[in-house]
């Protein structure tokens, strides 16, 4: 039980690592939750910031989640309902972050970073390649990555339900896309403002809707 508590409060401050806020104070001086559309994200970095920072808040945000469970895993060898507690704050302190008075991201790189690791050890690879041809093919058709994502999250429990033999994970999906929904549903109706119409939003040409 120990190990277990360490696991999700380590978990929730590798989450809390504002990558995203340091990669735009580093390459260009400024706070990014005063760009764009606030949101301490690889998104914003990308459509604010630029290509390279972008990529490395977003590496670093994948190595948050995928380190988080690992080490619950491997190095402090917890149960089941830890590892996935241990997912699951790994999101909460991306988007809740300590280190910037609980302001954040959406979870997006945290969650699939965990995911990376997470399907793999439950040994259901094939969940991966279920989620991503979700997010995949959306992306194709709206060109929308935040609402891709969201999609493959939204996904992720009937994906868990029907390839896993474990209710512990069905929860865990379940809660893990109440958190990020908890995140996306208020930048929505601002994004839709800005990009005047619903259709402008959904399909999203990387102009005007600073997410």
């Amino acid at each position: 039980m120990v190990n277990g508590i360490i696991a999700v409060v380590l978990g929730y401050l590798l989450g809390s690592i504002p990558s995203s806020y340091l990669a735009a104070r580093l390459a260009v001086g400024k706070d990014i939750r005063r760009l764009g559309g606030g949101n301490v994200g690889g998104l914003n970095v990308f459509r604010e910031v630029g290509f390279l920072p972008a990529v490395l808040a977003a590496i670093v945000d994948l190595g948050k989640g995928a380190g988080a469970v690992a080490i619950a895993i491997w190095l402090l060898k917890v149960d089941e309902p830890y590892i996935l507690a241990t997912a699951v704050a790994v999101v909460v302190g991306h988007n809740w972050m300590l280190f910037l008075k609980f302001s954040g991201g959406k979870g997006m790189g945290a969650t699939v970073g965990g995911l990376l690791v997470l399907l793999p050890f439950y040994d259901y690879p094939l969940g991966l390649a279920f989620f991503f041809a979700i997010a995949l093919v959306l992306y194709i058709i709206t060109r929308n990555v935040a609402l891709s994502m969201g999609a493959g999250i939204l996904g992720l429990p009937f994906i868990a339900w029907l390839g896993m033999q474990s209710a512990e994970f069905v929860i865990y999906a379940v809660v893990l896309l109440v958190v990020v929904a908890v995140k996306f549903i208020p930048t929505a109706k601002p994004a839709i403002a800005r990009a005047k119409n619903l259709k402008a939003f959904i399909f999203d040409r990387g102009k005007g809707d600073k997410r």
